[in-house]
């Protein structure tokens, strides 16, 4: 492979939510404010399932917030309650220091930065991803989100859009993600080259699938 960049997802590929967001998140700032926080699982489970993305792939800056009032709702809050606790929980997704680099990241980035890579930052996020990147310091080339973009994974724009920031072509970058859809289908069907990180063992069905950052420079063929 004639690498020269390599573009990455970042929630869950990068960094994890920390304690005060996800289901722990949720369920403390219910049972803070007299909610049901025991329904959690249910309640998301049936949000969940009719989560429905744009049919032309178009961010959504509304979406995780009513998503997060659906679920303050199901827990038994009423509608300006559920409104309130909603916003409260984008905003603690908005800071980026409520998320937590995984150990691989900076190591297997500076690994890539050292066989002269280019990096960039692919995510969709309603995140100031520049924030981010500094708060982390995250060392890339480019950082690129649905928000300042408009389109989101796996539209092919927005990685035309980082790849041009980059200077490359298509088969010329690869992409790395956790998610089979947006971020590997996405990546191969514009032509780059693509590697699914399975932190959790969610696809056992795919074999060259890796289990963390660490296996990404013997992937890419650099060691």
């Amino acid at each position: 492979m004639n690498i020269k960049a390599v573009l990455f997802d970042v929630d869950f590929t990068l960094a994890k939510p920390g304690p005060d967001l996800g289901p722990d998140g949720y369920r403390r700032l219910g049972h803070e404010h007299g909610l049901d926080a025991a329904h959690y699982p249910e309640v998301w489970a049936a949000v969940s399932q009719n989560l429905r993305r744009d049919p032309e792939l178009r961010h959504d800056e509304q979406l995780w917030s009513a998503v997060s009032e659906r679920i303050f709702r199901g827990m038994g809050g009423e509608s300006n309650l559920a409104r309130d606790l909603a916003a409260k929980m984008t905003r603690l997704w908005e800071d980026s220091a409520n998320f937590d680099l995984y150990d691989d990241t900076l190591p297997v980035m500076a690994n890539l930065r050292g066989h002269h890579l280019r990096l960039g930052l692919v995510s969709n996020t309603h995140r100031e991803i520049d924030d981010f990147v500094a708060h982390h310091g995250l060392q890339v080339d480019c950082a690129i989100t649905s928000r300042s973009h408009g389109w989101i994974k796996p539209h092919e724009s927005i990685f035309r859009a980082a790849l041009g920031l980059l200077g490359v072509e298509p088969a010329e970058a690869a992409m790395v993600g956790d998610s089979v859809e947006e971020d590997i289908e996405g990546a191969l069907a514009l032509g780059m080259h693509a590697f699914l990180i399975d932190r959790e063992g969610r696809y056992p069905e795919i074999a060259e699938a890796l289990p963390d950052l660490w296996a990404l420079p013997t992937a890419l063929g650099l060691e």
